[in-house]
């Protein structure tokens, strides 16, 4: 037998001994150790399995409710294959929206990153181009209609960061860990969400000299601790977690918000933030889409609306933004920079954080960082 039929047997005997484990039922499926699942999902990663035995094993992990071990075995197995680059500044904030994109809201979280450059803050976006379950407009997907280049590799991507007139940058998955994003096919297939939706948008990509900031979002109430804990375990700094739009970075403009965070790789806290307190007054809890990118039939992926025109609407408005237009866009890049900007301890209050959020929108600052290259 030759050395990579011996592997493959291998892979095969551990996926095996694995599903034998989590997929017996609800009264006597077993939990996998951090060991075994680490081991099952570099087979997975490496192909050394048949794409069905890593389905049924995604599947079966997932409708089993994968433990503190299987997520932490999974997040490994992901950095173990990232391409993990440092850029030439001391610290980044890393801001990992849902990879599946967004269906229902307008997403303008994608200009986020060049309004926190703007506020002096280097922060990095990442995704793909598409991915169930959702398969909506991604941050790949509406900043190349805005202009952007989305296929820097990850040294292109960190030097943006470190440039003094960039400070922000989008790098994709296909970049920085090409076997995870060689599964994007077979994720569509199994339509649940697998065990790499909870853990793909922890790697931070691209990361400081000394402190690397995440900010994500959450739909889920028992996701806080979950996140904070696998985030210290990826050596993240801090944590701002914000239960946002659609599971976003960007919270609701109509109500309060409720952030747990971590500073240091302390302890989880929580803090409410309100958009009252900032003069935001709307009645919706995001921008919709207009009505041209809603569609009665499904599409090709089976979704109920046309991510391409979605993203190219998104793409719009958040061009409009930048340039200074008002409305309940610039209410959202406010309100969710500001909210980064208290994580970071870079103002005393609010009203003082949004108030310097303004200013590098209405100077433009803002739309010049995102246009320069």
């Amino acid at each position: 037998m030759s050395i990579e039929s011996s592997r493959k047997a291998e892979a095969r005997q551990c996926l095996r001994a694995c599903i034998d484990k989590i997929a017996t039922g609800p009264e006597y499926s077993k939990n996998l150790s951090f060991d075994e699942a680490y081991a099952a999902m570099r087979y997975i990663l490496a192909k050394q399995v048949d794409p069905v035995q890593s389905a049924v094993f995604l599947i079966a992990l997932r409708m089993k409710r994968e433990t503190d071990a299987e997520n932490s075995g999974a997040l490994r197995a992901i950095m173990d294959l990232t391409g993990t680059v440092t850029a030439s500044v001391d610290e980044v904030v890393d801001l990992a929206d849902p990879y599946d994109g967004y269906t229902r809201y307008l997403p303008i979280s994608p200009f986020l990153p060049a309004v926190l450059a703007a506020c002096g803050v280097r922060a990095v976006s990442h995704g793909v181009e598409t991915v169930a379950p959702k398969q909506g407009a991604t941050h790949r997907k509406i900043l190349r209609a805005a202009g952007m280049d989305v296929d820097l590799d990850t040294k292109q991507a960190a030097a943006r960061v470190g440039d003094p007139k960039i400070g922000w940058t989008y790098v994709d998955q296909r970049a920085f860990c090409p076997a995870l994003h060689d599964l994007v096919g077979l994720r569509e297939l199994i339509v649940k969400r697998p065990v790499f939706s909870t853990v793909e948008n922890l790697t931070g990509p691209i990361r400081g000299r000394s402190r690397t900031h995440l900010v994500t979002g959450y739909v889920h109430k028992a996701y806080p601790p979950v996140y904070a804990r696998l985030a210290r375990e990826a050596g993240l700094a801090s944590m701002a977690l914000i239960r946002g739009v659609e599971g976003g970075v960007l919270p609701s403009l109509r109500q309060s918000v409720r952030v747990y965070y971590y500073q240091d790789k302390g302890e989880l806290q929580v803090r409410e933030f309100d958009p009252k307190d900032i003069g935001i007054q709307q009645s919706i809890r995001a921008l919709p889409p207009p009505e041209h990118v809603t569609s009665c039939a499904h599409q090709a992926n089976g979704a109920d609306i046309d991510a391409d025109a979605l993203a190219q609407a998104a793409a719009e408005a958040g061009l409009e933004t930048l340039d200074g237009a008002p409305g309940p866009a610039r209410d959202g890049l406010v309100y969710a920079a500001a909210i980064v900007l208290m994580h970071l301890r870079r103002f005393e209050g609010m009203p003082q954080a949004a108030d310097a959020v303004h200013a590098v929108l209405d100077n433009g600052a803002a739309y010049a960082r995102f246009r320069s290259s």
